[in-house]
């Protein structure tokens, strides 16, 4: 089959990628120039694990290509996948909808033949509706049925969820377009992935639904660690006590600084302002955005008491090890690490940051803290280092080389990737999340 991807950021790249590895002849749409021009020299415009491999080997194979000319990428696609940003909009939440709708035009505009359009971006209940309505309005002859699939891709494990998803699916609202789809997701068969067909709005839906369920998991096991240093009981034990009920199940049961990134913050912050809208209230995601949005700030201050209070912090220095929301990833969306690093400096703590692949995009967003080359370059001169993303390249720090450098020997771990017990054997005051 031919598909069309329009929009070549992570979403539509690591999928239109994927696709072409199962065989499909895909081409990739973007109107960033440049960005096609980066691609066609082999520069990935994210980071994501392998996928500058796997761009190659299909562009060699010749079934992936890219190209700016919408028109000239959609001639005679079976279908033309939208996936381009949905950012929140400012000053409401909503998501913003503009490079969708302005994607559907287009489309119906230059469409030269039968095809299925398939909304990949996130997008709140009813936009299927209405990118069905723009494109019938550009008077197309051709037969078109518009399908919601939302993308289910985690950032820095993206190409093993592609390939082996736990469900697809796909909101069609007629005969033509389950088909078509069927057929683009064919070689899953093989992989018995199973694909849920719905209603196009009950597809939609299961997006936001999903990432508000998970942010609500993350949130909730970040208050019961807050209780856990009030009680003297230990968070982990708790998620592991709790995650072995398959009724729960064990993951994203990790406390932590809180939920950033891409998805779950703008989602969760849609869904309020869809049920908003439908005068449907959805009191447990209002609270789980209140309480994730003053978590992250919380942090700042637990590194603040740990050196001392709010009149002792002033003229010292932290060291933060991680400024993308997760490891694997260059992404700095939502990340804690700008609401820990502005909590820290709003006290007139000194900071300096080393992350192994977000310093670049993390640098017009904290342009106050100082990047190193280097783990023990942020941490040399500091009175405290503090783990805010679980890289691995932090989870074997040499002991004694931090504790040498440091000022005094203080680790602050958002993440629990150290044995307090270790730590204390070590020499190090030792504070971390939810084991009082």
């Amino acid at each position: 089959m031919k598909i069309a991807m329009v929009g070549s950021g992570y979403v539509g790249l690591v999928s239109g990628a994927c696709f072409a590895d199962f065989g499909h002849d895909v081409v990739c749409i973007d109107k960033d120039q440049g960005k096609i021009d980066r691609l066609h020299a082999g520069i990935m415009p994210i980071y994501e694990p392998g996928l500058d491999a796997l761009v190659d080997s299909n562009v060699k194979a010749g079934r992936l290509s890219f190209t700016t000319d919408l028109g000239e990428g959609i001639a005679g696609a079976d279908a033309i996948f939208i996936a381009v940003g949905t950012p929140s909009r400012r000053g409401d939440g909503h998501a913003d909808l503009t490079f969708v709708y302005e994607v559907a035009r287009e489309v119906g505009e230059k469409l030269a033949g039968d095809a299925v359009v398939v909304t990949k971006s996130t997008v709140p209940v009813g936009t299927g509706d209405e990118v069905e309505r723009i494109i019938r309005e550009t008077g197309t002859g051709h037969r078109v049925s518009v399908v919601s699939n939302p993308e289910f891709l985690r950032e820095g494990a993206a190409i093993g969820d592609f390939k082996r998803p736990d469900r697809i699916v796909i909101g069609a609202e007629d005969e033509f377009g389950r088909e078509v789809m069927r057929q683009v997701y064919r070689p899953l068969f093989l992989n018995e992935s199973p694909i849920l067909f719905t209603s196009r709005r009950t597809s939609e839906l299961i997006k936001y639904a999903a990432n508000a369920f998970l942010a609500t998991k993350i949130t909730f096991i970040n208050e019961m660690a807050d209780l856990c240093e009030k009680v003297g009981a230990n968070v982990q034990d708790v998620s592991r006590g709790i995650g072995m009920d398959n009724r729960i199940g064990s993951k994203f049961l990790h406390a932590g600084p809180g939920y950033g990134g891409s998805c779950f913050p703008k989602d969760t912050l849609a869904l309020l302002k869809t049920a908003e809208d439908y005068d449907s209230p959805t009191r447990i995601v209002e609270a789980v955005v209140k309480v994730n949005d003053t978590r992250k700030r919380a942090m700042g201050r637990k590194v603040v008491d740990a050196l001392g209070g709010i009149e002792a912090a002033r003229g010292k220095k932290a060291a933060l090890l991680g400024l993308t929301f997760k490891p694997n990833t260059d992404d700095m969306r939502d990340s804690p690490a700008i609401a820990v690093a502005q909590t820290l400096m709003d006290a007139g703590v000194a900071v300096a940051a080393y992350d192994p692949e977000g310093m670049e995009q993390a640098r017009p967003l904290l342009p106050q803290v100082t990047m190193c080359g280097n783990p023990y370059e942020a941490i040399e001169g500091a009175d405290v280092v503090v783990i805010v993303t679980e890289w691995d390249a932090f989870r074997a720090l040499d002991l004694r080389r931090v504790k040498e450098l440091l000022t005094q020997p203080v680790m602050v771990d958002l993440r629990n990737i150290y044995k307090p017990d270790d730590m204390r054997a070590a020499g190090f005051q030792y504070v971390s999340v939810g084991r009082g």
